[in-house]
């Protein structure tokens, strides 16, 4: 059975709309939606991801530098108070023993430097004389640490007693730097200010 001319005009004109229009689906293809989803997922997240890693890394490293720093400050004031005070203090008959021992604290060059000096001048100028000193420290603050070197103020008090001279009293300030060496906080440099 064959349609009228008009009746099949109309169904072939549907049809040839459809070849020659793209459906409303084909616009936006879902290809490209995917692509978003795709780029999203593999390209943008994993640099979040990273990048929060990154930033956590960071400050646990920063937090843990510290509170190594904040440690070096509370042990290396004791260690550069006590140091100080051997170094500067000795009796004449046991000059030798009271300075060998404060060189136990120190370490480097001015470990050398110090045992050096205390040889060749104070010992023998301790026993000649008969001089006596005592230091005493009333104040000491960090200037800087970190987990392996702290800078610490040391303000001395020094009486020093020649012979049967009366007393003398002396006040300084000393920048004490320590290496942390093991356990140990040891003087590394010494310098009056």
């Amino acid at each position: 059975m064959e349609l009228p001319d008009e009746t099949r005009g109309d169904a072939d004109e549907p049809a040839a709309e459809t070849a020659s229009e793209p459906a409303a689906d084909e616009e936006y293809p879902p290809s490209t939606s995917r692509r978003s989803v795709m780029w999203l997922t593999y390209g943008i997240i994993p640099v979040l991801i990273i990048g929060l890693a990154a930033c956590a890394g960071y400050l646990l490293w920063k937090d843990s530098s510290l509170r190594a720093a904040q440690a070096a400050s509370v042990s290396a004031v004791p260690a550069a108070t006590d140091s100080t005070i051997k170094m500067l203090s000795y009796k004449p008959d046991t000059v030798q023993k009271d300075l060998e021992a404060a060189g136990e604290g120190l370490t480097g060059a001015f470990k050398d430097s110090y045992n050096a000096l205390t040889h060749d001048v104070v010992i023998p100028g301790a026993q000649q004389k008969q001089i006596s000193a005592v230091a005493t420290v009333p104040a000491a603050s960090v200037v800087s640490a970190t987990a392996k070197r702290a800078v610490v103020m040391v303000f001395v008090n020094q009486t020093t007693i020649v012979g049967a001279d009366p007393p003398t009293a002396t006040a300084s300030t000393v920048r004490v730097t320590l290496d942390k060496v093991g356990e140990r906080w040891l003087v590394s440099d010494f310098t009056p200010i």
